[in-house]
C-alpha cells in the first residue's frame, strides 16, 4: 500500500513538515492568542490547533505515500466483468474507445480513464495528475484523501493566519514595528500565500469530482480517445452532482468506467 519513505520524495516530504513546525513554533512563541491561552492555563485552543496540524501531516503522508492506484498486471477480469472475451473485443472496430489499450511504456492494459506518469513510472487508475509537492500520483486510490489533506490543510493555514495576526504588537514608527514584528510578518506573508494556493487547489478538485472529471481529462480533453468524440460539454462519466460527490467520497474499490461510459450513451462516431 505505502511506497519507500526514503524514496526521491524524501527531502521534499522533509521540507514539508519541517516547515509546518517551525510555522507553528513561530506561533507559539511570538504574543499571539495561542501562546496567551497557553500562559493563561486555557489549553484547549492550543491542543485543538496542534492537533490540527498533526493531522494535516499525517494526512499528506497518507497521499504521499499511498499507492494511487498503479496498474500492476493485466486486467483480464474487468474484460469478463463486463461481459466482454477476446473475441468480442477483436469484434469492436477500432474506432471504439472500449478496446484496452496497451501502454507504450510498461506495456500493461490501460483501464478506461487510466494514464502512464513519467514520473511514477506506472499507469495509474483514474489518473488525475502527477503533484511534485506530494511526490506522488492522485489518482483512483488516493484522490478523496487528496482533497481531504487540502480540506484540513486549507482549515490550519487560515487559523494559522489568524494567530498570526493576533500576534501583531503596535509600534511608535515602522522601522520598530518591522523589528518587533519582522519574523510574525513573514510568517503570515508565507501563511497567506500557501493558503491561498490550497484554496485554489481545493476549489478546483471539488469543481472536478462534482461533474466527475479529473484534471488530466479537463485540461487535455481534445486528445484522449475516449472524450475527443464527445460534444464539447458532455461527459460521459457524469451521473449528477450528488451522486458524483457521494461515489467519490463514500464508495470504496475500482470502478469499471468502460460500463458508465457506455451506459450514459456517448457515442464515439
Amino acid at each position: 500500500m505505502f511506497k519507500n519513505v526514503f524514496g526521491s520524495g524524501f527531502l521534499v516530504r522533509t521540507a514539508h513538515v519541517v516547515l509546518t513546525w517551525v510555522i507553528t513554533l513561530i506561533l507559539f512563541l511570538h504574543d499571539t492568542d495561542l501562546r496567551r491561552e497557553e500562559e493563561a492555563g486555557r489549553l484547549a485552543l492550543p491542543v485543538i490547533f496542534v492537533l490540527l496540524v498533526l493531522l494535516s501531516v499525517l494526512l499528506y503522508f497518507a497521499v504521499s505515500l499511498m499507492d494511487p492506484g498503479f496498474v500492476l498486471a493485466d486486467d483480464c477480469d474487468l474484460q469478463f466483468a463486463l461481459g466482454f472475451t477476446e473475441e468480442h473485443l477483436d469484434m469492436i472496430p477500432q474506432s471504439k474507445p472500449l478496446r484496452l489499450r496497451r501502454c507504450g511504456h510498461c506495456l500493461l492494459q490501460q483501464p478506461m480513464r487510466s494514464k502512464h506518469c513519467q514520473t511514477c513510472q506506472h499507469c495509474v487508475r483514474r489518473y488525475d495528475h502527477h503533484c511534485p509537492w506530494i511526490e506522488n500520483c492522485v489518482g483512483e486510490r488516493n484522490h478523496r484523501w487528496f482533497v481531504l489533506y487540502l480540506a484540513v490543510q486549507f482549515i490550519v493555514l487560515l487559523w494559522g493566519l489568524h494567530m498570526t495576526w493576533s500576534g501583531f504588537s503596535n509600534a511608535s514608527t515602522w522601522q520598530v514595528w518591522l523589528k518587533a514584528n519582522g519574523v510574525l510578518l513573514a510568517t503570515g506573508t508565507m501563511v497567506a500565500l500557501l493558503a491561498l494556493t490550497v484554496l485554489l487547489l481545493l476549489g478546483s478538485h471539488l469543481y472536478l469530482v462534482s461533474v466527475n472529471t479529473t484534471t488530466w481529462e479537463f485540461m487535455s480533453r481534445h486528445r484522449i480517445s475516449y472524450l475527443k468524440h464527445c460534444g464539447t460539454d458532455e461527459n460521459p462519466f457524469d451521473r449528477g452532482t450528488l451522486r458524483n460527490l457521494w461515489s467519490f467520497f463514500c464508495m470504496w474499490g475500482s470502478v469499471a468506467w468502460e460500463q458508465v461510459y457506455f451506459r450514459q450513451g456517448c457515442d464515439p462516431t
